[in-house]
């Protein structure tokens, strides 16, 4: 249960960082402003994963989102801290764009930093009844979902996996290409000069 509530925390922090730099860089925002996004972004979509088991066992929105902010709030400022430490430590991390290598490989080895720091957060939260303890007695002792909550998607620890996996390997890809690219180029010929 700890790795699952920590890879729902891992996922959304994910693309919520992903998803800030993007629109960040797509602004012009200077890069502490840019950080201030990915990370409010980061709780945003930790905080909406960690909602939908909890909408779709019949929940009121309003109290959903009161149970997943006492589970996850410490679990996903852990994984900001810990994720953003790591990037800073990383020689050329933060300035590196979207489209450069380091950034990717630098998100690879914070995101499983942050992993590893918020995983015994998670496992002490619900061995005392905390944390996602709170929300795992509601998703459990729920109907049937009713209505337009079937629709609502189980997100499985392997799925969630396979997200974070995908679009790591899928920046990193895209990020290689645009380098290899870049790199191919003929330098621009020199014009002949017309005789005066």
């Amino acid at each position: 249960m700890a790795a699952s509530a920590t890879l729902h925390c891992l996922t959304g922090c994910a693309i919520g960082e992903i998803a800030g730099l993007v629109i960040g860089t797509a602004l012009g925002l200077s890069a502490g402003w840019t950080v201030v996004l990915a990370v409010a972004l980061a709780f945003l979509f930790g905080y909406a994963l960690s909602t939908l088991p909890l909408l779709k066992a019949g929940l009121a929105l309003g109290a959903a989102l009161t149970i997943v902010l006492a589970a996850d709030t410490l679990s996903i400022a852990t994984m900001e801290i810990v994720d953003n430490a790591v990037m800073a430590l990383i020689p050329g991390a933060m300035d590196a764009g979207l489209v450069n290598p380091v950034f990717w490989i630098g998100m690879m080895i914070a995101l499983t930093a942050a992993f590893l720091a918020a995983y015994p957060v998670n496992r002490v939260l619900l061995k005392r009844g905390k944390g996602h303890a709170l929300a795992h007695e509601h998703q459990h002792a729920a109907q049937p979902p009713q209505g337009a909550r079937r629709y609502i998607p189980t997100l499985s620890s392997g799925l969630l996996v396979g997200i974070i996996v995908s679009f790591l390997l899928g920046g990193l890809l895209v990020a290689s290409a645009a380098t290899a690219e870049a790199g191919a180029d003929p330098p621009p010929h020199s014009q002949p000069q017309a005789p005066r």
